[in-house]
């Protein structure tokens, strides 16, 4: 009877323990589950976005609260990467508009920059941060940090002409031209 009585007591301890790393594990499936809800919130106050499936969207494309202020910058970078590369103008410029969005030097947000100054961000990034920044400018909440589709159209050009031409002429290339009308089309979409 001894034999029973230890090896009930062995089911016991181990059917606990079961229980104990199940608790454990609901614990912190919750505990994450309450993170990422505060994160998602925090993006949706910093984006100015409700929609959850645009808010999805921006997570999958990797912006934070911290970075979410990038966005109007990547139509911006597209034009940049135009003709293959950043430009040194080009990238001043960039750093010029990142800071008027008040994004700071060494910040999360200006190490993405960065990162995306250095390496072409994919067609697909481009493509669905149009239409995530399309949705940003329908929805105009903390207007004082956002620009206007005006503003960031005219961006788009100061980048464009920013390296380009000689003595003037022919600032603009055929490529840019081409990507501000497409970029330009994207944004105005409804």
């Amino acid at each position: 009877m001894s034999d029973n009585d230890g090896i009930t007591h062995d089911l016991r301890s181990r059917e606990e323990e079961y229980f104990r790393r199940k608790d454990r594990e609901l614990v912190e499936k919750l505990r994450r589950a309450a993170e990422t809800s505060a994160a998602r919130q925090a993006l949706e106050t910093t984006s100015g976005i409700h929609d959850p499936a645009m808010l999805q969207e921006l997570e999958a494309l990797g912006f934070t609260p911290d970075t979410v202020n990038l966005l109007p910058l990547v139509p911006i970078i597209q034009i940049a990467w135009a003709e293959g590369g950043v430009s040194e103008d080009e990238h001043a410029l960039i750093l010029q508009f990142a800071r008027q969005r008040g994004i700071e030097a060494g910040s999360a947000a200006d190490a993405q920059l960065d990162l995306w100054l250095r390496e072409r961000p994919s067609e697909d990034v481009f493509a669905r941060a149009t239409r995530l920044i399309r949705a940003t400018l329908d929805h105009r909440e903390g207007e004082g940090r956002q620009w206007s589709l005006d503003d960031l159209l005219h961006h788009c050009e100061e980048i464009a002409a920013a390296s380009g031409g000689f003595l003037g002429f022919g600032r603009i290339s055929a490529e840019e031209r081409a990507l501000l009308g497409r970029i330009q089309v994207a944004l105005k979409e409804r």
